[in-house]
């Protein structure tokens, strides 16, 4: 699923796309695409007709459009959602979702899902914190690329929880944005085993582990996040090529980038977990 780069990418391009035009018309041609608008598509529609977008926003993984300052269109990508910005009269994507239509007549927003185990809904926004994010995802911590994260709270909360320190990395109420490519990445440059318990993390390590995700996270950025196929896009269907620069995740059996020694794989809830053996040695059992 997109990470914090990836979804950041697609925000930037919906800011500079979306952001300033008034809503005239939506289309719902999948209705699995806005399962999460309990009232449904005609509801759905009704109220982003005459909505203007203030600001395309994000909390960790999560994207969505500010409507007015009260009211917000929230998008969960799942695994193969897209947010494409096309000219009217393009020709529909095989995966079209939802389409919507703007006063200006310029180039219309649509919601492309393969798997559609994303989707898209209408939620209030509430203050959390000082920020007004939509009411589904107030429990979502900040991100680190957040200007108001806070990394001495975000390491206390990490050694708070008694688990091993990737799941405490990937749990989004606690740091959101970190999904597990970044987090074996970040891992590999902290030095330290996905299993290693959090009770045994030092504020030096949770620092280091936190500045590294940072870091990663950036540089990811910067080379438009993470594709592995064409479903991860930004709003012109460009994919990003991060994937280039991984030194761990999905590098099973190839030299570690530092000190040589093959790369392994080990089950992790469901999916796999990449890491060094030398350079991220396993915690030693009691």
């Amino acid at each position: 699923m997109p990470e914090l780069p990836e979804v950041e990418v697609v925000r930037a391009g919906l800011q500079a796309h979306v952001a300033g035009r008034v809503i005239t018309r939506v289309e719902v041609l999948h209705p699995r695409a806005i399962r999460r608008h309990a009232a449904g598509s005609e509801d759905f529609a009704g109220r982003l007709a005459g909505a203007r977008v203030d600001a395309a926003r994000r909390r960790g993984k999560y994207l969505w459009l500010d409507l007015s300052g009260t009211e917000a269109l929230l998008a969960h990508l799942g695994m193969s959602g897209q947010m494409l910005v096309q000219p009217e009269g393009a020709p529909d994507e095989k995966h079209l979702r939802v389409r919507v239509r703007f006063a200006d007549g310029g180039p219309e927003l649509r919601f492309v899902d393969q798997r559609t185990f994303g989707g898209l809904a209408l939620a209030d926004l509430v203050d959390t914190g000082g920020t007004l994010v939509p009411a589904p995802i107030a429990h979502i911590a900040r991100d680190p690329m957040d200007p108001a994260f806070d990394p001495a709270a975000a390491v206390r909360a990490l050694r708070s929880r008694r688990t091993e320190v990737k799941r405490a990395l990937l749990d989004q109420t606690l740091v959101s944005g970190v999904g597990n490519i970044y987090a074996d990445e970040a891992l590999w440059r902290a030095r330290l085993h996905w299993s290693r318990p959090t009770a045994k993390l030092t504020a030096v390590q949770g620092a280091a582990l936190l500045a590294a995700a940072t870091e990663v996270m950036s540089e990811a950025l910067r080379a438009g996040g993470t594709s592995f196929d064409a479903l991860y896009v930004n709003v012109n269907g460009q994919s990003g090529y991060f994937d280039r620069s991984l030194n761990v995740y999905g590098q099973a059996e190839r030299p570690c980038a530092r000190c040589g020694t093959p790369i392994r794989r080990e089950p992790f809830m469901n999916r796999s977990s990449y890491f060094c053996p030398r350079c991220q040695p396993r915690p030693r059992v009691a």
